[in-house]
């Protein structure tokens, strides 16, 4: 137990040295709350001045989560460069001195990795929610309003298992590349589109991502399905990537 920690401890400390990976948490903050607050502000506009670009099935409680939507693309970078960063800068050769058990080493790097994503998810989800609602003005919807603490909650665990899934896939890629040159397109339009077309519409549902989303839309009845389509994809990440790491040979 006490070299489990120990490793954690290590992985806390390379975490806060990491290039990128603080600019990426900021950004995911940044990024989420300004565009809460744009959605919010332009949802507002369109409301008062009936304009029909709003969309037919806009909601106050769902705009509130809409920001972290965005925002999510840093948080990917994030767990992205968490575990590359060694790979490119030969450090890991370092880690496996000082933690020769592969596993315990992968594991704590997942563990703190998931930790820190949950611990900026949390604040930047709720601000964003209340940023949103306080640009709605007396068209939005309070904290406690029905669905939208199972949302939040969703939401953080959304959050935490793409950037975990990000992370796994930067373990099996051993580069930034390939995972980021994927996962960023895919979340920004890629599995939307497929959503879009008759023939891709179901697939796209099992899409980590796609499924994921249910987490955080306001009374959803696909909550479970979604949390269970993510949870497989994530698990089957860390698995490989889990193997990657225990047979890299530097």
């Amino acid at each position: 137990m006490s070299e489990t920690l120990a490793a954690v401890r290590a992985e806390t400390t390379k975490l806060r040295g990491i290039r990128g990976t603080q600019h990426s948490l900021l950004l995911f903050a940044g990024l989420s709350i300004l565009i809460a607050a744009l959605g919010g502000w332009s949802a507002k506009g369109a409301l008062e001045s009936g304009n029909p670009s709003l969309r037919s099935d806009f909601t106050p409680r769902q705009a509130g989560l809409d920001g972290v939507l965005y925002g999510q693309l840093a948080l990917i970078v994030f767990g992205v460069l968490v575990v590359t960063s060694e790979y490119s800068s030969g450090m890991m050769r370092v880690s496996l001195l000082a933690v020769p058990r592969r596993g315990r080493l992968y594991a704590a790097k997942m563990a703190v990795t998931a930790v820190a994503a949950a611990a900026v998810a949390v604040p930047v989800t709720v601000l964003g929610y209340l940023v949103t609602q306080l640009a709605l003005g007396s068209h939005g919807a309070t904290l406690g309003a029905s669905g939208v603490p199972r949302a939040l909650a969703g939401a953080t665990v959304y959050l935490t298992l793409m950037c975990l899934f990000a992370a796994a896939t930067a373990s099996i890629a051993r580069n930034a590349v390939i995972p980021l040159a994927v996962l960023l397109p895919m979340v920004l339009a890629g599995t939307h589109i497929l959503s879009l077309i008759g023939a891709t519409r179901e697939m796209a549902r099992y899409f980590p991502d796609r499924a994921g989303r249910e987490l955080l839309t306001v009374g959803s009845s696909d909550t479970v399905f979604g949390f269970t389509v993510l949870l497989a994809w994530t698990v089957a990440a860390l698995v490989w990537g889990w193997v990657r790491h225990h047979r890299w040979d530097g």
